[in-house]
C-alpha cells in the first residue's frame, strides 16, 4: 500500500512521520519551506544565514513532533520554531560582533573580511533596494516585525496573528500599524 503523501494533512504527515516514514519528513519540509524561509529570512535579513536557520528549525520540529497538536495547523507550530531560532541566531551573531570587535584586526585578517555591500554595477537597483528594506525590516523589534511579517509576507489573518502571538486583535493591528510607520522611516533615513 503506497501512501499519497501530498494529499495526506499536516496532522497524517506527522504521524507517518512519527511512525519512521522518511518520505513524510520531506513531504513535510517541502509543504512549508517557502514560507518558513521567508518568515527567517525577513528576520535576520541575509538569505545563506536564513537557509542555516531554515535547517537548525526543522531539525528541531523534527526532534519535537511528538509535541505538536496533529488536529492543529502545522505552520504555526513551525512559525513559532523559525522565529526562536531567528532570534537565537540574532543573539549570537551580536555576541560574534562583539567578540569580533574586541580582537584588533591585523592587516591580514583585514584583508579577508568581505564587503558585505554590493557595487551598483553587481547588483540592479531593485536588488539594492531590497536588501535596504530588509535590513530596515530585520531590525525592527521583535513585537513589531512578526506581526507585520505574519500579515504582510505570509498572508496570515489578523485574527490568527493574535491568536498565534496572544495578543488582542486590536494590538495587532496597532503594532502593524506602528511596524510599518517605522520602516517608513528607517527607509527615509536610509534614502536620505
Amino acid at each position: 500500500m503506497t501512501i499519497d503523501l501530498a494529499a495526506a494533512s499536516d496532522g497524517e504527515l506527522a504521524g507517518f512521520a512519527l511512525a519512521g516514514h522518511q518520505a513524510a519528513y520531506g513531504e513535510m519540509m517541502r509543504r512549508h519551506r517557502e514560507p518558513l524561509l521567508r518568515l527567517i529570512r525577513a528576520h535576520i535579513g541575509g538569505n545563506d544565514e536564513a537557509v542555516d536557520v531554515l535547517q537548525d528549525c526543522f531539525v528541531a520540529a523534527f526532534a519535537s513532533l511528538g509535541q505538536l497538536d496533529r488536529a492543529r495547523p502545522m505552520r504555526p507550530w513551525l512559525a513559532r520554531i523559525a522565529i526562536n531560532k531567528a532570534r537565537d541566531w540574532r543573539r549570537r551573531r551580536v555576541v560574534r560582533q562583539f567578540l569580533s570587535m574586541a580582537v584588533p584586526l591585523t592587516p591580514m585578517i583585514a584583508d579577508t573580511i568581505a564587503d558585505e555591500v554590493p557595487g551598483s554595477d553587481i547588483v540592479a537597483n531593485d536588488r539594492a533596494a531590497l536588501k535596504v528594506t530588509m535590513a530596515a525590516l530585520a531590525s525592527l523589534p521583535a513585537n513589531l516585525k512578526e506581526p507585520l511579517i505574519l500579515s504582510t509576507l505570509d498572508g496570515w489573518p489578523q485574527a490568527a496573528i493574535a491568536d498565534f502571538l496572544g495578543i488582542s486583535e486590536k494590538a495587532v493591528e496597532t503594532r502593524i500599524g506602528r511596524a510599518r510607520h517605522r520602516l517608513r522611516e528607517l527607509l527615509a533615513a536610509s534614502n536620505g
